[in-house]
C-alpha cells in the first residue's frame, strides 16, 4: 500500500483497514489532569502487539475527554512508520525503533527540523507458542530455537530437542513453525535475539521481515496464533498478550529454563543501555541486553514505542497527542496495558523520562 498516494488514515480506511477505536467511559478519572477536556480527532496506525492495549487505552482516554475521538490502526510497525513517514497519522506504534535513514528522511506531519519523539509505551515479552501432540512443557535454547525457524530441526524429536526436555515424550513429527508474511516489529525483536544468542545458526541481521524460506507463514499477530492453535506440531513467536491457551516454552538463560513474565521481561528493558540511534531527550530507543545470564530476565521480550513530532504542522493536533500519550505512558495507562494486555509497566526511571520528552511537545 502507498501511504505517500493515500496521505491520510481516512484513505487507508476507504482501502478497507478496520480502525480500531472505542467511546466507552471507564470509571474513575484515569487521565493526568493537562489531559482533560480535550476534543477533535487523532489517528494512529502501527504495531499490532499495541492493539489489546491501544483498546483500552482509548476506551479509558475518551470516556475522559467524550469530545476526542481517536482511532490507531494496527496494521503492524512497518506500516505504522510508513505512514507516520508520510504524514498520513499523527502517531505511530512500532516494536521496532526508528533506523537512522528513516529519521533523516525526516516527516511529513511535523514542522521540518523540529525533530521527532520516539518513547516507549508498551513493554511485553515475546512468547514462542506451540501446538504439538502430547506436549504440555517445553524447554528451548537459543540454538535450538534457531535451527527450527531456520529450517535446520525439521522433527519434534530431534536429538537437540529432546537433550532439553528429559522425561517428555516428543512426537516423530514434522515441525510447522509459523512466522509473520508482513514486515514486523515482533519479528525484527525475535530475530535479533537469535543473532545475538545463536549467530552462529542465524546468520542474518535482524530486519522486520523474516529472512528465510522455511516454515508457513502468515499475516499479522493473529494470523499466527490462528496458524498455530488451528495446524497439527506447530510453534511461531507472538506478543505474548495474544498467547492464549496455546503452550509457551521457556527459553534458556544462564544455566535455567525462564519462563516469560511481565516483571522478567521489564527487567532486562531496565539493565539494557540506550539504542544506537539515540539522538537526546525525545528519542529514547533501547538496545535491549540479549545475552543476559541472569535468570531474573526474560530476554526474548519487545518494547514498543510512540513515535511522533515534537512540533507540528497542524497545531491543533499536538495538545491531544501529547495529552494522549502522555496518559498511556503514565502510571494509570500502564496499569491499563497490565489489566488489558499482560503488558510490563515502564519503571519510575524511564516514566520519568519519558515525562520529561513528552515536556517537548508542542
Amino acid at each position: 500500500m502507498n501511504f505517500k498516494r493515500l496521505g491520510t488514515i481516512g484513505a487507508i480506511a476507504i482501502a478497507g483497514t478496520i480502525l480500531l477505536s472505542s467511546c466507552a467511559a471507564n470509571e474513575g478519572g484515569t487521565t493526568p489532569d493537562a489531559a482533560e477536556g480535550l476534543s477533535g480527532t487523532i489517528d494512529g496506525a502501527g504495531a499490532s502487539s499495541q492493539g489489546a492495549a491501544q483498546e483500552a487505552w482509548i476506551a479509558a482516554f475518551q470516556g475522559e475527554n467524550p469530545d476526542l475521538t481517536i482511532n490507531y490502526d494496527p496494521s503492524g510497525s512497518g506500516a505504522g512508520r510508513e505512514a507516520f513517514i508520510a504524514g498520513g497519522v499523527s502517531f505511530a506504534g512500532t516494536d521496532s525503533a526508528l533506523k537512522q535513514e528513516e529519521i533523516d528522511g525526516g516527516f511529513a506531519a511535523c514542522v521540518p527540523d523540529t525533530g521527532y519523539l520516539q518513547v516507549p509505551a508498551y513493554i511485553s515479552p515475546i512468547a514462542v507458542i506451540f501446538n504439538v501432540e502430547g506436549v504440555d512443557e517445553l524447554n528451548l535454547d537459543a540454538t535450538t530455537l534457531a535451527k527450527i525457524f531456520k529450517g535446520d530441526i525439521t522433527t519434534w524429536n530431534d536429538p537437540a530437542i529432546a537433550a532439553l526436555n528429559e522425561g517428555t515424550t516428543l512426537p516423530s513429527a514434522p515441525i510447522t513453525a509459523v512466522h509473520r508474511s508482513d514486515d514486523s516489529g515482533t519479528t525484527k525483536n525475535f530475530a535479533d535475539y537469535l543473532f545475538k544468542v545463536a549467530p552462529d545458526v542465524w546468520d542474518a541481521e535482524p530486519a522486520d521481515a523474516f529472512p528465510y524460506t522455511s516454515g508457513e507463514a502468515a499475516q499479522g499477530t493473529s494470523g499466527v496464533v490462528d496458524a498455530v492453535t488451528n495446524g497439527t506440531n506447530t510453534i511461531g513467536y507472538a506478543d505474548a498478550s495474544k498467547a492464549g491457551d496455546l503452550g509457551t516454552a521457556a527459553i534458556k538463560v544462564g544455566d535455567e529454563f525462564v519462563n516469560y513474565s511481565p516483571e522478567a521481561a521489564a527487567a532486562v528493558v531496565d539493565g539494557s543501555p540506550a539504542g544506537d540511534t539515540n539522538n537526546g531527550e525525545t528519542d529514547l530507543a533501547i538496545k535491549l541486553d540479549r545475552e543476559t545470564t541472569d535468570p531474573t530476565h526474560y530476554p526474548l521480550v519487545l518494547v514498543s514505542y510512540i513515535i511522533t513530532c515534537v512540533e507540528f504542522e497542524d497545531a491543533e493536533v499536538a495538545p491531544l497527542v501529547k495529552g494522549y500519550v502522555s496518559y498511556i505512558t503514565s502510571e494509570a495507562g500502564q496499569a491499563e496495558a497490565a489489566s488489558a494486555a499482560g503488558a510490563a509497566p515502564l519503571s519510575a526511571e524511564l516514566s520519568a523520562k519519558v515525562a520529561t520528552a513528552l515536556e517537548a511537545i508542542k
